[in-house]
């Protein structure tokens, strides 16, 4: 799989700079189309506009269906105030302070796109004395156009409009020692995985031992990603999505993580085994861990009804839901692993 490893970082880089919270996701699922294509393999794409991509294997009553999620957090226009700013509405759950000062565009749905940035209503410490202390909440923040704009008609002017999406600067980049910095690594760094262990495994022609399908869904980060259209013949169902290192977890940024229980409750242990045993006798660098707060698409197809084996892992990302980060050697295990799980007759 190494010399497969730029391929993936190449996707992770180009999928970063989609913009794609949940509910705009068309431009992320074609770019993945694209290159299902390119690889000749049969794809669908379901109502709600997820894609999911199937290999043929020996068996196709016991199917697999492995999944990440390319919708990522985002904001919407909520009101158009009168000083000419924008109050905004949060898609997803992340912490405001971490999109203090950050750049970010407003796209209108006529497709015209205005850039702006993230502050508080007290942005300077020359005017107020209390902007360090003023409480992050949404009230508080608000965005500013880079636009001539005195008020609210002068926005809507602009063709702005309630319900606009925004997007925030992802400000993507891989250093030289390894490690990928950018916003929405939850989960662009895993559906990068998937393509890249999709060409690998048509391009040498492996056959896998049953059909597996290649789920890209697009409304995880609002709960109900894979609460739909999961094949009806999968048995096991792997989300994979990003580890939580920090304080207190056992994950790292360079290991594949293997998630022994989140909010929702414990995934099958048969299944952790599995995963956990091939780590070992392949020597990828692994880590198990519970994630107190998370959910996946795994635990979502469970509320769902759906009678599954469920697992989830992935590479370790620091700060997560913030300016993320990870490493190539958590990509590097988290691809092997997948790949070494699908080749598995059992």
């Amino acid at each position: 799989m190494n010399e497969y490893l730029n391929y993936i970082l190449d996707n992770i880089v180009n999928l970063s700079n989609i913009p794609s919270p949940s509910g705009y996701t068309n431009k992320a699922i074609s770019y993945i189309e694209k290159i299902v294509k390119e690889l000749c393999i049969n794809y669908t794409i379901t109502n709600k506009g997820s894609l999911i991509a199937t290999i043929e294997g020996k068996n196709s009553k016991y199917q697999r269906t492995v999944s990440a999620h390319i919708d990522t957090l985002g904001a919407m226009v909520k009101k158009i105030k009168n000083n000419g700013r924008i109050s905004f509405d949060k898609i997803g759950g992340y912490m405001l302070n971490s999109i203090e000062g950050e750049n970010c565009i407003i796209e209108t749905c006529d497709g015209k796109q205005y850039t702006g940035t993230v502050v508080t209503t007290k942005p300077s410490v020359h005017i107020h004395s209390d902007a360090g202390q003023i409480e992050r909440k949404l009230e508080n923040m608000e965005i500013i156009i880079d636009e001539k704009v005195n008020d609210d008609k002068d926005v809507v002017n602009l063709g702005i409009e309630i319900g606009d999406f925004i997007f925030f600067d992802t400000r993507t980049q891989i250093t030289k020692s390894g490690f990928i910095k950018s916003r929405h690594l939850d989960d662009k760094a895993s559906a990068g995985i998937l393509l890249g262990t999709i060409k690998y495994i048509v391009e040498n022609n492996i056959p896998l031992p049953y059909t597996t399908n290649f789920y890209f869904t697009n409304y995880e980060e609002v709960g109900h990603g894979a609460a739909a259209s999961i094949p009806e013949n999968t048995v096991e169902f792997i989300a994979v999505d990003m580890g939580a290192p920090g304080e207190g977890q056992n994950s790292s940024e360079y290991s594949v993580c293997i998630c022994a229980k989140d909010s929702h409750g414990p995934y099958d242990y048969s299944l952790r085994c599995k995963l956990v045993n091939l780590c070992k006798e392949k020597s990828i660098d692994y880590r198990i861990d519970i994630y107190p707060h998370y959910g996946s698409d795994a635990s979502t197809a469970l509320r769902s009804g759906y009678d599954i084996k469920t697992a989830l892992i992935g590479p370790g990302v620091f700060a997560s839901h913030g300016y993320e980060r990870t490493h190539k050697d958590a990509i590097l295990n988290t691809t092997k692993l997948l790949a070494e799980y699908l080749y598995l007759n059992s």
